[in-house]
């Protein structure tokens, strides 16, 4: 049984969360509710619940200054937000889940699933400490983001990250220092997370960082990266490859 406590501002959404739980989430049970940032930190000391349904706007602040004002978090957190674009791009960056209001069934299963499964693997602690990070900083240099592999959660500077390669489902992340890390995530999942920090796909199967372009050998349809790797270039993407190239 995942215990869970429920952190929402309006009540209706807390009913409606609270049916669709019990219809479709017969393992999960409410153990507490509340409705701002003062009545959640309660509940939770409270009730040391294995999960948290927290929304992002409430009238005495944010599901972030909530987490940010405990001591410890041992619990899984599934967010809930009718709007703040931001903010889902600051938890995606953390690795965490979040559902759209209205919620959908079939995405409230699926992010339980997830909780469920994440809850044996990840170092939590690490996860928000990132997420918190994200959310209070506006320099892009200074982002991070958790990269899962089988035995432990790694914090990587967005900055440290050449390209990034394709390998079935899973990715290879390549960094400055010449190291790498194969992830469980698809490269369509990378992309999205990094397409807005200066990150171009140049081929199927590989997406690279543009501030550390070298050269592009035309005749051989090759990146040089300042790592001296080399990433192939197809077709249809040269014309993207070389407007980027000349606006640099």
């Amino acid at each position: 049984m995942v215990r869970c406590v429920i952190v929402e501002d309006e009540i209706t959404s807390r009913e409606v969360l609270k049916t669709l739980l019990s219809q479709y989430c017969s393992d999960v049970m409410v153990v507490a509710e509340a409705f701002d940032v003062r009545s959640g930190r309660i509940a939770i000391q409270n009730n040391h619940p294995d999960l948290l349904f927290l929304d992002i706007e409430m009238p005495d602040g944010s599901g972030f200054n909530l987490l940010s004002g405990l001591d410890n978090i041992d619990f899984e957190v599934i967010f809930t937000t009718a709007y703040d674009q931001y903010a889902i791009k600051a938890i995606r960056f953390a690795a965490l889940d979040y559902l759209l209001k209205p919620i959908s069934p079939d995405e409230l299963v699926a992010a339980v699933e997830k909780v469920k499964i994440a809850k044996h693997k990840k170092n939590i602690e690490k996860q928000y400490d990132v997420l918190l990070k994200n959310i209070g900083t506006a320099a892009v240099q200074s982002k991070k983001i958790t990269l899962s592999t089988a035995d432990k959660i790694h914090v990587v500077a967005i900055d440290d990250i050449v390209s990034c390669e394709s390998d079935n489902y899973y990715t290879i992340f390549k960094f400055l220092d010449g190291g790498s890390l194969m992830v469980t995530k698809t490269l369509k999942e990378v992309e999205k997370q990094l397409e807005e920090y200066d990150f171009v796909r140049t081929h199927k199967s590989h997406l690279v960082n543009v501030k550390y372009l070298k050269n592009f050998l035309r005749d051989e349809m090759l990146l040089v990266m300042v790592d001296g790797s080399k990433i192939p270039v197809s077709r249809r993407k040269k014309e993207k490859i070389m407007e980027i190239i000349n606006n640099l």
